[in-house]
């Protein structure tokens, strides 16, 4: 979007600046009217998760699941335990 807007600032046409971006002018009109104007709306485009864990987040997970109380259960069932063991302290 911000190329767009530098271009047509320095007389470029909208349809023109398009294009050399290699996209169409109906793919810049909706991605002004989306809630998040600066990303990438493509549908083959890169994203992340906003609820990716962290490499740290990740590595609890695993050591938590991984102990000898908890080696044998679901994660559905190991969560409420560490919720009553953590309420308890």
């Amino acid at each position: 979007m911000s190329l767009i807007k530098e271009a047509v600032a320095n007389g470029a046409r909208e349809t023109a600046a398009c294009k050399v971006l290699g996209i169409s002018q109906r793919t810049l009109q909706r991605w002004r009217s989306s809630l998040s104007p600066d990303e990438d709306q493509r549908k083959h485009a890169k994203r992340k998760p906003a609820n990716k864990l962290s490499p740290d987040e990740r590595e609890a997970i695993i050591k938590t699941a991984n102990q000898p109380e908890f080696k044998s259960l679901p994660p559905s069932q190991i969560v409420p335990r560490r919720l009553l063991k953590n309420s308890k302290q």
